[in-house]
Order: C-alpha cells, then structure tokens, then sequence
C-alpha cells in the first residue's frame, strides 16, 4: 500500500464514508416508512373495524412476505361470512401499499381479555356515548368493568361540551396508575378516541394499569 499515491487513498476513504452514510440514511429512511405504514394501517382498521372490537395490529416481516396479525374482541365478525371480510381487507391492504399477489397475509387474533385492553374498552365507551348513554354513567361502567378483569387501576377522561355550550373535562378512576418513569410505559396500556356527538367532539382517554402476569396472558411478563 506504500505506492499507492496519497489522494487515491483519500479518495477512497472518502468514497467509503458517502457508501456508509448512503446506508445509514436508507436505515433511516427505512424505519420512518415502517412506522408511517403502521400507523396508516392502523387508521384504515380502527375505522373499519371500530364496531367489532378492534384492540391493536401487529406487523410481522418475513424475506417471504408480511404477516399482518389484527387483534380484536370478535373475530368472528372481522373473517366474516366464509373469510370474505378478511380477504376484501387483504386485498385493499395490497392495493394500498404495492404488495406483490401473495406477499401479504392478514390474520385475526381474539383478545383474552378485553377488560384488560384500552381500545376495546374506549370503543365500547364510544359506542355507549353515541347511543344517549349519560357520560357519568357510561364511564362508570367501564372503570368497573375494568377493575373486574383484576386490573390494578383504570383512568377515564372525557373532554368536550358534555352539557351545555360549555366545554369541560371530567375524571374517572380506580385502583392506581403509574404515569412515569419506564414502568409507566410498560404496565400502562392507553387508547384515544374522538365521538362525533351533535353538539360537538368528545374526546376520550382510556388507561389502564395492567397486572403483572409472568406468562403474558393477562398482564405484563
């Protein structure tokens, strides 16, 4: 390497540096498209599937193809009549994102525990809004459901024009809620959801503080 003459070698490495940032930037890119694919997908099935008890997506990617896991509380009605449901979202999925025939596969996955899972519970929560249920009364229900599933805390808020023009928020809880620290993002699950009411948007928040449970079932490992 001695004869080789010094600016070659400075060419090189330099050469060698753009092909790493070249990659590292791809990395990059790579991770923001997974996530902006997740989160469009996780749009398209919450507003599909909202009356179903749709409770979360899990995107898992083989060299072969992407298996895509929907979780809700009634699978049933998520396959539909002979899995004619299953495959109509397979195949707008498909379209959507330029899957190649056969390299995308849905699945349905039930809930063990839909007390113990936030966007079911702020789905039901929305659906009894919708349907005239008082707002106190409503959430009530669900902090009690909830604690039945022997979760270790539940937090409701609800905001927006409740009664009357004026806009305001109320609390519901039970149990404890851990909000920070890494425990707070482990053992809390959280679900947002908006009600298009008459007089105007409700705002929902659903936490629950989910039990410890070394085999993962009904709780965290």
């Amino acid at each position: 390497a001695s004869h080789i003459p010094f600016p070659f070698l400075y060419q090189t490495t330099n050469k060698t540096k753009m092909q790493a940032a070249r990659s590292r930037l791809s990395t990059k890119r790579k991770f923001v498209a997974d996530g902006v694919f997740y989160s469009e997908l996780n749009e398209l099935l919450t507003r599909e599937l909202a009356e179903d008890g749709y409770a979360g997506v899990e995107v898992r990617t083989t060299p072969h193809r992407t298996e895509i896991i929907i979780r809700a509380t009634r699978t049933q009605n998520v396959l539909g009549e002979k899995g004619q449901r299953i495959r109509e979202l397979t195949s707008v999925v498909q379209k959507r994102f330029d899957f190649a025939d056969g390299a995308v596969e849905l699945y349905a996955e039930r809930v063990q525990n839909r007390g113990l899972c936030a966007q079911a519970q702020a789905e039901s929560l929305k659906f009894k809004l919708l349907g005239g249920l008082a707002v106190r009364r409503a959430c009530y229900g669900v902090v009690r459901f909830v604690m039945e599933a022997s979760a270790k805390g539940v937090e409701v808020i609800v905001t927006g024009k409740l009664r009357g023009q004026r806009a305001k928020g109320m609390k519901f809880g039970d149990g404890y809620m851990i909000k920070t620290g890494h425990a707070g993002q482990v053992y809390t699950d959280t679900a947002v959801r908006h009600v298009l009411m008459r007089q105007g948007v409700i705002g929902i928040r659903v936490s629950i503080m989910l039990p410890h449970d070394p085999k993962g079932v009904n709780g965290v490992k």
